[in-house]
């Protein structure tokens, strides 16, 4: 009996000691995969949304004036802060949670993006003011830097897809046509706004209303094709043809 009593406790004992590290261990790994998750949500909020939609928004802004050009670049300022804060917290997440040997191309473009994306907005707030001698380089400098930063960041989320598949071992098929698809339409946006401007200038689109280019175009060449008549001299007739008439 003592026997029996002595096994069970060394069972219940064994249980407990395997359980609890195992039990441990999923929480850790159920908390790392929570961690991973919020991380490319934030850096995807961040790079492959926020930033280009402040870099569309600063675009329009060119083409108004007045108050509603003020709007779009208070949006555009806005925009980019929004945007380096959710950047800063995933840089945060990333150093306190994962492992940072820098051993993957993801992690390395992501270290060099977080340094790019402060200088970016010291350099924000740090705008000459109009008429100033700096203002052009300036400007030069924070579109070339803003832009390559947007590409870059674009870039490291599919980096980033690849790590995930790699340690998650879970395919991202799905999340990269989707972000493919949001990139592609934001790309379109971008380009076409000054496509637009080009085509209400040649007359096919102005305001709401369509131009029958086709129509005038037929018309013009029927107006051209239209015979001019002559009127044609009338002959004399004799005054002796007149009576018998």
């Amino acid at each position: 009996m003592r026997i029996f009593h002595s096994a069970a406790s060394l069972s219940i004992l064994s249980y407990y000691a395997v359980s609890i590290p195992l039990v441990a261990c999923l929480s850790y790994q159920d908390h790392m995969v929570s961690d991973i998750n919020l991380h490319g949500v934030l850096l995807w909020a961040s790079m492959g949304f926020l930033m280009p939609l402040g870099v569309i928004t600063v675009r329009m802004s060119h083409r108004e004036e007045g108050g509603r050009r003020k709007a779009l670049i208070y949006l555009h300022f806005v925009l980019q802060i929004l945007s380096v804060l959710l950047a800063t917290t995933g840089a945060i997440l990333s150093i306190k949670s994962f492992e940072n040997s820098f051993y993957n191309n993801h992690q390395r473009i992501g270290l060099g993006l977080y340094g790019a994306i402060w200088v970016q907005a010291v350099a924000g707030f740090l705008r000459p003011h109009r008429g100033n001698k700096r203002r052009s380089t300036w400007y030069f400098v924070h579109w070339i830097l803003g832009t390559v930063i947007s590409l870059v960041g674009i870039i490291n989320i599919y980096t980033g897809f690849s790590a995930y598949r790699r340690k998650m071992s879970r395919s991202t098929r799905l999340l990269a046509i989707l972000f493919t698809a949001q990139v592609s339409f934001m790309a379109f946006v971008y380009l076409f706004q000054d496509r637009w401007e080009y085509m209400q200038q040649q007359g096919v689109i102005l305001g709401n209303n369509e131009v029958p280019i086709a129509a005038t175009a037929s018309n013009q060449q029927n107006d051209q094709n239209q015979k001019v008549l002559v009127p044609e001299r009338c002959g004399k007739r004799n005054s002796l043809r007149n009576l018998f008439d």
